[in-house]
């Protein structure tokens, strides 16, 4: 850890255990929010900063920024968690308990704990622009949440020009891993209409589970591609199969079949859709098909926001961080549309899990690798 980086701190400013704490003892089950942002925004205003709460139906968002000009750097993070679950824990899910130098607690991985670091991390007057997009809808539908403030940022004159999202990247060692990229994702519903009948008189009927088999086993003869330079080969899995029948003497009427798509940057939603179409056309032309996108692939190539998030990390941890596009979606989905973005935060072993759990320690380094990061950033 560099002088810099540490020099940036007031540790009796910034106690990032009481903040870490006083956010994991808020039971903000998506999308109830129980006063975490309470706690952000009066963090987050003590330190300077001009805060809007943006509720959207359900959902309560907020926006933060101190300064006018720019850089502007964004960091992006959900105070909403998933459930505890009925697995009993070693301590309270929502205590915020400390034990040999841990802290408990949902949310201390995903992602209450990166927050707590990021308040903690800032300096007390910034050059540039510094803000705060914090949604309470990360873990739902993310449709009332980021999207929605990223909107009402833009009709505001908001846009920054580099966003960093929180989530917990770090496989092994804090700083290991920096996501400049997520594979797209999507789900399609897909119905094959036929003609119901006797099993004995097959010629007499029109078996939709064999069209629906014979489409699938297209779909997945052969992989989508082969991968590129950042990304992995994208995925096509059927997660389920449906046929409302119980006799088996009756051809049923129709038969259904779920899918999942994960997709790098050679494709797109639109075309997967179409493809989709064409191949149950081949096999199926009575047919129905829904598609829902939870969102686009997209990549950051590295370039200069890339390279200082690099050096701020190194400095930091001393550890280079490899740049991955690996996992499921983020809210950097949404974002990438208006600026360069990327990933880092803590080490995700926990996250979701029963004992959601961090190290003090942990959490002290990541403040200062975000406090190193903003000083890069906005130098």
């Amino acid at each position: 850890m560099t002088e810099p980086a540490a020099a940036a701190l007031d540790p009796a400013a910034h106690d990032v255990l009481a903040l870490a704490q006083a956010l994991i003892r808020c039971a903000s089950v998506t999308p109830a929010d129980d006063g975490a942002l309470d706690v952000v925004q009066r963090a987050l205003e003590a330190r300077g900063f001009t805060c809007w709460r943006l509720p959207f139906n359900e959902v309560d968002n907020l926006f933060a920024r101190r300064g006018t000009t720019a850089p502007h750097f964004c960091f992006a993070g959900h105070t909403d968690v998933v459930p505890p679950g009925a697995a009993p824990w070693t301590h309270p899910p929502f205590a915020g308990h400390v034990e040999n130098g841990t802290l408990y607690g949902r949310g201390a991985q995903d992602m209450k704990g990166a927050i707590a670091a990021f308040i903690a991390a800032i300096p007390q007057s910034n050059p540039g622009s510094l803000s705060l997009l914090i949604t309470g809808d990360e873990e739902g539908p993310s449709v009332d949440g980021t999207r929605r403030v990223l909107e009402w940022m833009e009709a505001h004159g908001h846009v920054p020009d580099m966003c960093l999202v929180g989530e917990p990247t770090s496989k092994a060692v804090l700083g290991d891993t920096l996501k400049i990229g997520r594979r797209g994702s999507m789900n399609a519903w897909i119905t094959v209409h036929g003609r119901q009948g006797h099993s004995a008189y097959p010629q007499k009927a029109d078996n939709p589970v064999h069209r629906l088999l014979a489409a699938l086993a297209e779909l997945t003869a052969s992989p989508l591609d082969a991968g590129s330079q950042w990304f992995e080969a994208s995925t096509l899995q059927v997660t389920g199969i449906q046929v409302d029948n119980t006799a088996t003497n009756v051809i049923p009427g129709q038969a259904s079949a779920f899918l999942n798509i994960r997709f790098n940057e050679l494709h797109n939603s639109t075309a997967l859709t179409e493809y989709l179409r064409a191949v149950l056309a081949r096999h199926a032309p009575q047919h129905d098909q829904r598609v829902v996108v939870s969102g686009e692939s997209f990549l950051t190539q590295p370039g200069p926001f890339v390279d200082a998030l690099v050096r701020a990390t190194q400095a930091a941890t001393g550890v280079t961080p490899r740049l991955d596009t690996g996992g499921g979606t983020s809210d950097a989905r949404f974002i990438t549309r208006l600026c360069p973005v990327a990933e880092l935060g803590g080490v995700g072993s926990t996250m979701h899990q029963v004992d959601e759990c961090v190290p003090v320690a942990e959490l002290q380094a990541l403040t200062i690798l975000y406090a190193s990061i903003i000083k890069e950033l906005l130098a």
